[in-house]
């Protein structure tokens, strides 16, 4: 037993200092948001005076958080939606241009993010979803289907095809067995695409910028990046830092409760046959 942890402690200790490095930013962060600063609601001592400010900012901080909300969720179940149907026909169904269809899809990750926010942003006012959070939501959506659609086909490539076949001999149309037997095959699959387009929505700044003009329907990044700017130019760090807290707060909860789940969806590919 002696023998065996000296030879995993070089594994614990780069382990370790990797968890340092990448703590070091958020517990700082954190402290700072409460620590005095000159030119900030909390200029002596400690509390939580940045924290008042962000609350009290123009809208409010509850109504940044609900439009946060409602971007993410609509997002995450426009991608899983999507992503389920699309993974599950480019793995079980053979049609004419299935491999061609798929590299277009994925091709549209290697198109610049920022080139094609323009075009959408017309596209959306021809709809009439300019300025609305349905249309950023449907933006984001659309960045998160490529990868989401890859992860969900190799899920769903690495179900045994007899699985579904019994099911399909028991009586089960498609449908049927793919809510019955597939989904909770492919359950880990699921949480890393809905996690991965909940992490992109929560956080993205630059779409909301271009396609949001009021700021009572602004997420809340771009409530924290149009509250950092104070008069004559200069820069409210503490607020900055209350809001980095509470954006960071959500995404590491659910990576915490969800990381099983996410590493298992990343592994399904790999332990395909």
């Amino acid at each position: 037993m002696l023998i065996r942890t000296l030879g995993r402690t070089p594994y614990f200790v780069v382990a370790g200092g990797l968890a340092v490095i990448f703590l070091f930013p958020l517990l700082w962060n954190a402290w700072a948001s409460v620590s005095g600063q000159p030119g900030t609601a909390q200029e002596s001592g400690y509390g939580f005076g940045n924290y008042r400010t962000l609350l009290d900012y123009d809208a409010g901080l509850w109504r940044y958080l609900l439009n946060s909300t409602v971007v993410s969720a609509l997002t995450v179940v426009l991608t899983l939606g999507v992503s389920l149907l699309g993974g599950y026909a480019f793995a079980r169904f053979d049609f004419p241009g299935k491999n061609l269809l798929f590299l277009l899809t994925l091709a549209i990750l290697m198109v610049p993010y920022a080139t094609l926010l323009i075009p959408l942003y017309v596209l959306l006012g021809r709809l009439h979803l300019q300025n609305s959070l349905i249309g950023l939501s449907l933006v984001l959506a659309m960045f998160q289907l490529p990868f989401a659609t890859f992860m969900m086909r190799i899920s769903f490539e690495a179900v045994p095809r007899e699985l579904e076949e019994s099911a399909l001999v028991d009586g089960c149309g498609t449908a049927g067995a793919l809510r019955r037997v597939l989904l909770p095959a492919v359950r880990p699959g699921l949480i890393t695409v809905g996690l991965f387009a909940f992490l992109a929505a929560w956080n993205d700044f630059i779409a909301p910028l271009i396609l949001i003009s009021d700021n009572e329907k602004a997420p809340l990044p771009l409530a924290v990046a149009n509250l950092r700017q104070q008069s004559m130019g200069a820069v409210d760090y503490g607020a900055t830092e209350a809001g980095v807290v509470v954006l960071a707060v959500p995404c590491l909860v659910l990576f915490l409760l969800l990381q099983r789940h996410y590493v298992r969806g990343f592994m399904s590919g790999a332990l395909k046959g």
